[in-house]
């Protein structure tokens, strides 16, 4: 029954029409048929009423007003309505009566279920005036509040029912609005929570790959110029470029099964904290830069995820000063816990002769590696300043909020 309602329901929707001459065409067997094969002679034995004759052109006329608006009763049930109750009012004048009156009830109903509830009243009101005009006509054989309570029943039976599918329709719809907003809402959050896990994998993937690159770059340079003259010290930079690249290697393929959710059995490094920062700095200092190392503060019993980003930020700003200060610069990195905050700051001394007038220290807008540092800081409810000084050199420094929050997230 529910599909055989569907299959209705769209094909009205292609073709309403087929449905509203569907209404006609049953109105008109249903109630004129019987009017113009028996006539009014039965009613006025049984109920001693005396109906108006009226002749076949006036019988067929009268059954086509009341009959035929009903062709508009959902697109115009207000105009529908009032021609029927124009040719009703007229045919209870003259004192005939009608099966085919019936229509009437089927337009008040369209008009409850598709018109305008302010016009409802007003057909409600005239309603109850032909109601009174129909009592009087049958009054000689049938008591007027007899009458008036059979009418009255009708009426309201008719704007009961329309109502009634008026405001089921009006739920179904709000439920059907209500589904596809949610289904729009779902597809929205799937596609942010997807936004947002690549940049979380873009931003790892940058700090993972800019580093340890860097790093085997200049290490390689260092190699390649120290080859002849010291042959020991270019072995030593090979050495290091093998260890960067297997620790490389490393956090992609943790990264990766992660991505790959391999499951509780995947065999995955610990992500790196804040007990790392000193290999990370002794790293660097194997490709040239000088790097002084401080930490202040109960750092170890910080959170691993306020750990992960410390590392990550002193990652990206040595990468940095490696780069762009060059391997005879010297890098000062301090972490200070307390009061609920993080402190971290990362300051090097720029590059040793200077930078040259056509490159200079640092570039005039911000790359990837500074935008990952702040969107990381921001996590945690923490600010980034970045920029030169003191002297020559270039200076970042993040702030972390470390005060717990309420909703069990980052504060």
């Amino acid at each position: 029954m529910a599909r055989l309602g569907q299959r209705v329901r769209q094909a009205d929707r292609a073709h309403p029409w087929v449905l509203d001459t569907a209404v006609v065409v049953v109105v008109l067997l249903a109630f004129g048929l019987p009017d113009l094969l028996h006539g009014d002679a039965d009613h006025a034995r049984e109920h001693r009423i005396h109906f108006t004759r009226l002749p076949l052109a006036a019988t067929l006329a009268l059954q086509a007003g009341l009959v035929l608006p009903l062709l508009w009763r959902r697109r115009r049930p207000t105009a529908a309505f009032a021609a029927i109750m124009t040719v009703f009012v007229v045919q209870w004048s003259t004192g005939a009566a009608l099966r085919a009156d019936a229509a009437l009830l089927v337009a008040l109903y369209s008009l409850a279920l598709h018109g305008s509830l302010r016009h409802l009243a007003w057909a409600c009101a005239a309603m109850a005036a032909a109601s009174t005009l129909v009592a009087a006509e049958v009054s000689s054989g049938l008591p007027v509040g007899d009458a008036l309570f059979f009418l009255f029943s009708a009426a309201t039976a008719a704007v009961a029912l329309g109502i009634a599918v008026r405001i089921r329709r009006a739920q179904l719809a709000g439920l059907r609005e209500r589904a596809a907003r949610l289904e729009i809402e779902r597809d929205q959050r799937s596609r942010l929570a997807a936004v947002t896990e690549r940049t979380r994998v873009a931003r790892e993937m940058h700090d993972i790959i800019g580093h340890n690159l860097s790093v085997i770059v200049t290490l390689a340079d260092g190699g390649a110029y120290a080859a002849e003259a010291s042959p020991e010290r270019g072995r030593e930079a090979l050495l290091l470029i093998g260890d960067t690249s297997r620790q490389a290697l490393g956090e992609l393929r943790r990264m990766l099964g992660v991505l790959r959710d391999q499951g509780e059995d995947a065999e995955l490094t610990p992500q790196p904290g804040i007990a790392d920062v000193d290999g990370l700095c002794a790293r660097i200092r194997a490709a040239g830069p000088q790097v002084v190392y401080t930490a202040a503060g109960d750092l170890d019993a910080l959170d691993r995820g306020v750990q992960l980003m410390a590392y990550r930020i002193v990652q990206e700003s040595l990468t940095n000063t490696l780069k762009h200060a060059g391997p005879g610069t010297r890098a000062h990195v301090t972490l200070t816990s307390g009061d609920d905050r993080l402190r971290v700051r990362v300051r090097d001394s720029g590059p040793p002769d200077g930078p040259p007038p056509s490159a200079p220290g640092r570039p005039p807008r911000e790359g990837h590696g500074l935008a990952g540092i702040r969107e990381r800081a921001a996590l945690y409810g923490g600010t980034v300043t970045a920029g030169p000084g003191p002297g020559a050199g270039w200076t970042v420094e993040a702030v972390l909020d470390l005060t717990p929050d309420p909703t069990g997230g980052p504060a």
